[in-house]
């Protein structure tokens, strides 16, 4: 927002020499550390999926970290901006956060806190001008204000079910994170604006984009609706933690209302619909996966479990295609979508093609998270954070997210 902000490192008046030698000084520790640190986290990702899951996880973790850049702002906190490589080079998009999250709500919470905080500051500046949620906040390294679509100037291209529940969903992770709802009180005048949004607007979006924005507008959409669901009931948790016993009564209805809705119009012959108006389609509900973790329980467990059974007769060679429209993947979905199994061998049998994949892609490249389940080539995309989504699995395990902490919040 046209103000220079130092790197991380540079926060104490540190220069690049210095930095080094102090670095040098240290190695021995800070080497017992990173060593530490590894033996860990590799550790509960294997208690929470396997050994095979454990080794995704080892290989998504430097993607997800490296394309980030930690800054201090003005008062010395961490702002962490994220670079959408691969795309248009969006600065702190929001849709690539939300796919992101887990790892840093695992590890580290505060750099999270650096990903939404300076969405939250944009979106209450008189620079946006929307009701719902911004998609960026420019273009990297300048984060400066939208450039997605219609930017700041119309509504065109704008993702706006999808980042308003994005939003409530990230403040809803930190708080339950944080064990307090401190983080959403200091930010109630967008939660309750978002909320607001996706009551009028999310249980039947229109035609408009989603994250998977390179599969084109889509009306609809089931799984967006979902999300849309689960944001109102994020919201109306927060506001009750927060005293706002109004809103959480209200909100909390709506949402129950609306799951019972969204079952009724998403059945299909032993599945759910990718649009409601398509019978015979079907689309992995990745989004579905925050109603356990947040302890919401809004939706019947048996959607889930009705999903999974679907899910495990389609699977191809090289994972669960993305939807019922092409043989494409996104392989950080497989495992939010796989992370909503109740047995653990559900959970192994859909990862298990991912790990066929990852042995057998021909592309020398950085690991993508695009690709086709048939014939395991590239679709586009590598380096990205999204990687980080890899860990939800091990988050649901852990004992801020998991199925009895999550409801006791």
């Amino acid at each position: 927002m046209q103000r220079s902000i130092q790197p991380y490192w540079q926060r104490g008046g540190q220069d690049f020499a210095s930095m080094l030698k102090d670095a040098i000084a240290r190695q021995g520790e800070l080497r017992r550390r990173c060593e530490a640190f590894d033996t860990e986290l590799l550790a509960r990702c294997e208690a929470a999926g396997g050994a095979a899951y454990r080794d995704l996880c080892a290989a998504s973790y430097r993607q997800a970290v490296a394309a980030h850049k930690l800054g201090a702002d003005f008062d010395g906190s961490p702002l962490f901006f994220s670079k959408e490589n691969f795309s248009n080079g969006c600065i702190a998009t929001v849709d690539v956060t939300y796919p992101s999250a887990p790892l840093f709500l695992m590890v580290n919470p505060t750099l999270l806190e650096g990903m939404v905080t300076p969405v939250l500051q944009y979106a209450a500046s008189p620079r946006w001008k929307f009701p719902f949620a911004p998609h960026d906040l420019g273009c990297f390294p300048l984060a400066n204000g939208q450039v997605y679509g219609g930017g700041e100037a119309t509504e065109r291209d704008q993702m706006p079910v999808e980042e308003c529940g994005n939003m409530l969903l990230l403040v809803a992770a930190i708080c339950q994170a944080r064990g307090s709802a401190t983080y959403a009180g200091g930010h109630w005048k967008l939660v309750a604006q978002w909320a607001a949004y996706l009551i009028d607007k999310g249980l039947d979006p229109d035609n408009q984009l989603c994250t998977d924005d390179f599969a084109g507008h889509l009306a609809h959409n089931t799984n967006l609706s979902i999300k849309a669901i689960l944001g109102i009931g994020a919201a109306a948790k927060l506001a009750g933690q927060l005293g706002h016993a109004a809103e959480a009564a209200a909100w909390r209805k709506t949402a129950e209302g609306m799951a019972g809705q969204w079952v009724a119009m998403a059945k299909d012959d032993g599945h759910y619909r990718l649009t409601f108006d398509r019978p015979g389609s079907w689309s992995q509900k990745y989004n579905l996966v925050w109603d356990r973790m947040l302890g919401l329980d809004l939706f019947p467990a048996e959607v889930a479990r009705t999903e999974i059974a679907s899910y495990l007769t389609r699977l191809n060679r090289y994972g669960l295609p993305l939807d019922s429209r092409k043989s494409y993947t996104k392989n950080d979905w497989i495992v939010w979508t796989a992370s909503m199994a109740e047995r653990r061998a559900d959970f192994e049998a859909l990862l298990a093609p991912v790990m066929t994949w990852l042995a057998e892609a021909p592309d020398r490249n950085p690991m993508t998270d695009w690709y086709d389940t048939v014939t395991d080539k590239q679709e586009g995309f590598q380096a990205r954070l999204v990687f980080g989504g890899m860990f939800i699995q091990a988050l649901a395990a852990s004992p801020a997210f998991s199925r009895d902490a999550a409801a006791a919040h």
